[in-house]
């Protein structure tokens, strides 16, 4: 049946043209050379042996889409989380502030499912996620938590032009209960994997996703003119989440930098450069919101901070993507987080046998 047995979606068409050089195989490799000697693990030959330099783990799948979506999708909670602040805090004297978050967070929640499915391939491989729930799996957690976000943001957009304004209300503040849920699952999804940077940032990275999703929200809003006492508020929510947006970065770096080789994607190649665009973009914009300037330029200053903040928050999610797929072709970092007793070892207390006789990882070489 070409229905079920076809492949499309996340792992389909994957097309290998050729091995590359740099991941030769084992009948590739002369164990007698001193380079190679220790490569496939004879103890006390080389520092860090691999098995033959070759991958430990499958590159993610992903394209491009999912770092898009992750994006929008903090942009989204972001912006209904603002919405149930600003209602709160004063529901008649920000009414025009809370409907345009509302608007923020109902387009992104229906821009992160086209993105969502856009990976998957079909539309039915999401409803297919709906048929259960699994509290063990981040997906389908995720997938629940952005069902129903999204059902309720648009009903917070909808039911104030029924005249249903409370109903409205009461959906607005749903969709901010479940909004810190929506910006954060998608940092526990790619934490909850062996990809070394990813699963090393566990602690870190959902703290840097939900500062990131303000960040967002903040700057989308700040492209449009607010009047005086909605412009404060929303001053005073950016600012906060730009400076932790930065305090979240440098902890990300730090809990990947406790290895040095599982850290390196943050630092070099083309998620090192865009992990460093992205911090210097979310700097920016917070330096230019500060800055004194004359009243005819304020608007020019609140939009040039949005730029920045949006692009800052947008390039995170592809670095920390970029960072994931290049950590996992990395096999030298693979082995050293399990050898320094991290990754599973942390989590389950025993780490995975790796030699004959029950040796574990971490335990010295007789």
């Amino acid at each position: 049946d070409p229905e079920r047995g076809g492949l499309g979606g996340a792992g389909a068409k994957q097309q290998v043209a050729g091995r590359e050089p740099e991941f030769p195989g084992p009948d590739e490799v002369d164990t007698r050379r001193p380079e190679h000697a220790g490569q496939h693990g004879v103890p006390g030959r080389d520092p860090s042996p691999t098995y033959y330099d070759l991958p430990v783990l499958k590159e993610p799948v992903w394209i491009w889409s999912v770092p898009a979506y992750f994006y929008v999708g903090g942009a989204a909670a972001g912006a209904a989380l603002l919405g149930a602040v600003a209602q709160l805090a004063d529901r008649d004297g920000h009414a025009t502030l809370i409907d345009r978050c509302r608007w923020v967070a109902m387009g992104g929640t229906v821009l992160s499912t086209a993105f969502l499915i856009e990976d998957l391939g079909r539309p039915a491989r999401f409803l297919n996620m709906l048929r259960i729930f699994r509290p063990t799996s981040a997906m389908s957690v995720g997938s629940w938590i952005l069902a129903i976000n999204s059902t309720a943001a648009g009903a917070s957009v909808v039911l104030p032009r029924l005249g249903l304004r409370r109903l409205a209300d009461s959906a607005g503040l749903g969709a901010g209960a479940f909004a810190p849920m929506l910006g954060t699952y998608t940092a526990v999804l790619i934490s909850d994997s062996a990809v070394p940077v990813w699963q090393a940032t566990r602690r870190s990275t959902p703290a840097l996703f939900a500062a990131s999703g303000l960040v967002a929200a903040t700057s989308a809003l700040e492209l449009l003119d607010h009047d005086e006492r909605d412009e404060v508020l929303l001053r005073r929510l950016a600012t906060g989440a730009k400076v932790a947006d930065l305090l979240a970065s440098e902890a990300v770096e730090h809990e990947a930098g406790r290895l040095e080789r599982v850290g390196r994607p943050l630092h070099e190649g083309a998620s090192g450069a865009m992990w460093k665009t992205a911090k210097a973009c979310v700097a920016g914009s917070l330096a230019v919101s500060l800055v004194p300037v004359p009243r005819g330029w304020r608007r020019w200053r609140r939009r040039l901070s949005a730029v920045l903040g949006s692009v800052g928050s947008l390039v995170t999610r592809f670095a920390l993507f970029h960072a994931g797929t290049a950590s996992a072709r990395d096999p030298r970092a693979t082995f050293e987080q399990q050898r320094a007793g991290r990754g599973a070892r942390e989590v389950t207390g025993e780490a995975g046998v790796v030699g004959p006789r029950g040796r574990r990882a971490d335990e010295p070489v007789r």
